[in-house]
């Protein structure tokens, strides 16, 4: 293989990690998002039976 070859190469693989990396923080920074909207409606849900 030639140098150019090996350049094009590693480039690709550096972009596929790349790019499947933001995917996962992506997906991960969701799940996130939504245990915290799911914990503040369960303090919601608590303070009101408290209230009453």
């Amino acid at each position: 293989m030639t140098a150019k070859t090996v350049t094009v190469i590693a480039a690709l693989f550096a972009t596929m990690v790349s790019l499947s990396s933001c995917g996962n923080t992506i997906r991960g920074m969701g799940q996130d998002t939504a245990n915290a909207v799911d914990a503040t409606q369960d303090a919601g849900r608590r303070v009101d039976r408290a209230a009453r």
